[in-house]
Formats: structure tokens, sequence, C-alpha cells
């Protein structure tokens, strides 16, 4: 992995990424830290400063974009419904006409945090609203892999980041959050296996990536918290101590970027923590939060809430 000066930063100068659904979250965060490696990022989204999405927040995708560029990379805005397969197609025109090729999918594109409804069984869930998950969830990740993989094959050393909640290991032994919710990011593992299948002999690889607890822009303010005062959720959320940033993931992604044998991973399942402590990378603090190990050796244990050693 090639590295700039005497950080542990990757150098991903040019490199061209595609981070589909960047406006906030995990997405904003890899957007950024891949911006920071010095990548060109198109960065996608439907939240713009005139039209809101159903999220009904203010971040945009463009603003994601200018937070690239200001890292040290170069921030696309390219606005695109990832369930409209036109737009995609025009995406994928638009990235072949200015770059030639693509040569980083980050498949990030969710929208559920509205719509899944947590521990209620499949019977008393609201249908519409779980298929709008599996739509939302699983469709946009296959049309965005049918539009954008021409490009990613162009040349060997492609690299596909499916963006899930939860390790397989974490997944296949728990029950998350909801049957929709349980089948959207199971089914995204799934996804990154397939693909490593697909891609490897035009010398592709593909993996899922979880953060842990992530403190999102939704989940600060379900907490009442800002970035800076955290720690204050504590009180009444313990556990929220094993949390991280999300540039701890975008660090995650950044690195696997950067790794000339990153065909090592194909088809794997792997973790923000995981991955700081084989590419010596932090969050912003400076730790090294563990969430999965964490949540099985601690919080699923019911032990009291204590990150030492997690962190």
């Amino acid at each position: 992995m090639g590295l700039t000066h005497d950080t542990s930063t990757p150098d991903l100068r040019g490199k061209i990424a595609l981070v589909a659904g960047a406006t906030r979250g995990a997405g904003r965060g890899i957007a950024v830290q891949l911006g920071a490696a010095g990548a060109t990022v198109y960065v996608t989204g439907r939240t713009t400063a005139a039209r809101r999405s159903e999220y009904d927040r203010p971040e945009t995708f463009a603003e994601t974009a200018e937070l690239v560029t200001a890292a040290g990379g170069t921030g696309i805005a390219a606005p695109t419904d990832h369930l409209e397969p036109e737009q995609v197609r025009a995406l994928a025109e638009r990235i072949g006409a200015e770059q030639g090729r693509l040569d980083v999918l980050v498949n990030n594109v969710w929208g559920g945090e509205r719509l899944f409804e947590f521990e209620k069984p499949v019977w008393e869930h609201d249908l519409d609203n779980g298929l709008r998950l599996l739509r939302l969830g699983v469709e946009t990740h296959a049309i965005t892999s049918h539009f954008l993989l021409p490009l990613l094959v162009r040349q060997p050393g492609g690299l596909v980041v499916e963006m899930t909640d939860g390790t397989a290991d974490y997944n296949r032994a728990n029950y998350r959050n909801s049957y929709f919710y349980d089948l959207v990011k199971n089914s995204v593992l799934r996804m990154a296996f397939v693909l490593a299948h697909e891609l490897r002999p035009h010398g592709g690889t593909a993996v899922a990536v979880s953060p842990g607890w992530m403190r999102s822009e939704m989940m600060l303010d379900a907490f009442g918290v800002t970035e800076e005062r955290w720690r204050d959720a504590l009180t009444t959320v313990p556990h929220f101590c094993i949390s991280e940033s999300p540039a701890y993931v975008g660090r995650a992604v950044a690195a696997l970027a950067g790794d000339a044998d990153v065909a090592r991973w194909n088809g794997r399942s792997l973790s923000s923590g995981q991955l700081a402590h084989v590419y010596d990378f932090t969050d912003l603090d400076g730790s090294r939060p563990d969430c999965w190990r964490y949540l099985v050796e601690v919080a699923d244990a019911g032990k009291p809430a204590d990150a030492t050693g997690y962190r």
C-alpha cells in the first residue's frame, strides 16, 4: 500500500471512485476520506438545497462533494436516484466519458432508518414500509452494480465495497432489528460474496464492510448531542462508549482502496475495527473502536458498559 509521507493515509491520487449514497453518514465519511487520500470522488444522492428526500434532513450530496475537495481530493456532485435505472445508466455514461474508467465503487445506498419498525414481527410490520426497505437497500445496489461494473472491469484492480450493518459472523448469530432490516443487511453481505466470484476473472475484488455503532448525523440528533459532545449521551446510553465517527469507516475503505494486495480480502465480510488493526489507522480521536467484538463480549453478554480494551 503506497503511503503519503509518514502517515498511514494511502496515496489514492489518480484513482477514480464513486460513493453511491454519499449525502450523510457513512457515505459522507467514506467520500471525504477517499478525498483526503487524493482520489477523485463522484458522490451521489437525492437531497439538494431546494429539495429533500423522504429523510427530510438538511445535508446535501453537493456539500459532501465540497468536503471531498476541501480534504484534498476532487469532489464531483452527481445527483442520482439509484432506484431509477436510467439515472444510473446516465451516471455510468458520465463517468465513462469524463474518466474512461472506475477504480472504486462504494455501494452505500440505504435510506431506511425511518421505515423499519424495531423488533416488530413481519405480520405486524407495515408492509409498504418493509417492501420499500427492500427496494432501497437491495434493488438500488443491484441497479448500481449492473451499470457501473462494466467501467470497473475495464482494467484489473477494481474494488467494490458493499456497505452493510453487521459482519457475517455477527449477523449469522443475531436477529437484526426486524424481518425486513435483517433481510436487507444480510442480502448485501451475500452481494459482496457473489460479486467476488464474478469479478475475480477480471482482476477485481469485492468486499462487504460494516462500520460499528456509528455517530451519524441522525444518531447524534437522536441522542441530543453533537460530535464534540457525544460522550454526554453515555448517561442514558452507556454502551454508546464504543461508538465511532463516520471518518473511521471512511479510513477503512480508503485503506482497502490503497492496498495493492486487496484481492486477499475478496468475498470477505470486514469491519472498520478489524481493518484499523490491519492497516494501522485510527478514528479521529486516535482510538481504534472494535464494536463488533465489544457487542459480543460486553453488551450482548449483559456486562456493564466499559470500552476498556475495545478502543
